[in-house]
């Protein structure tokens, strides 16, 4: 996702790149994105989902998926449901304290994953890896083609599912909503093969880059009771 810069061009203040500036920048353009996620962690390397044509029926099921704004607040069958729930809420926010140093931002944001992630038959730890290299955990963070958020929605699905503001999608829930469901939408599209619905995620579909990234940072969020 980060583009490389063509011979001769300048800086913003006109000043022609350094041939090592260049160097470097057509290395990041080609390196795999675990290898950018790994060595660059504060650097936005994914988010590029491509605008597709929907059906009506498509578009209204999504729609209606994103249009609740009720809270993310967690309902168990029984008590030892909620207390893995805690125990996992517990753990979670113990391995994410370098990413959000305040309790309640943490508490607030594992909530909210946990929900959202369920909602859409998703598993937790693998939305957290997805968000982990997406956007290392940044709230407002963007893309270089203008993805924003937690899981780096493209401004175009809140015109075509949402109400057209896109400004929104900085908004925690909304964004993490979004992010759920949309990948929930490339893995029914792709029969369930999570490989080629993390690559459609990413715009970069067959190739196993970004797949590979999303699998391997999933196993810092794997939880065993």
């Amino acid at each position: 996702m980060i583009e490389a810069m063509r011979p001769g061009r300048t800086d913003p203040v006109g000043v022609p790149e350094s041939d090592a500036g260049l160097s470097r920048r057509l290395w990041l353009s080609t390196a795999p994105v675990g290898l950018l996620a790994i060595l660059f962690p504060d650097a936005v390397v994914a988010g590029g989902q491509i605008e597709e044509p929907l059906a009506d029926s498509v578009r209204s099921a999504l729609s209606a998926a994103v249009a609740n704004d009720a809270p993310p607040i967690p309902e168990f069958a029984d008590t030892e449901s909620r207390l893995n729930y805690l125990r996992w809420k517990g753990e979670m926010a113990f391995r994410l304290r370098r990413k959000k140093s305040d309790f309640d931002t943490r508490r607030e944001f594992l909530q909210t994953v946990w929900y959202e992630s369920r909602r859409a038959g998703l598993e937790v730890s693998l939305v957290l890896g997805l968000i982990q290299v997406e956007s290392n955990f940044r709230k407002f963070a963007v893309s270089p083609v203008g993805a924003r958020g937690y899981m780096q929605v493209m401004p175009f699905w809140s015109r075509v599912i949402g109400d057209g503001d896109a400004s929104r999608l900085f908004h925690m829930q909304t964004n993490l909503r979004f992010g759920c469901v949309i990948l929930r939408h490339y893995l029914d599209r792709e029969r369930g093969d999570l490989f080629m619905a993390l690559g459609r995620y990413n715009g970069s579909r067959g190739k196993p880059q970004y797949p590979n990234a999303v699998f391997e940072s999933q196993r810092n969020w794997v939880f065993k009771p």
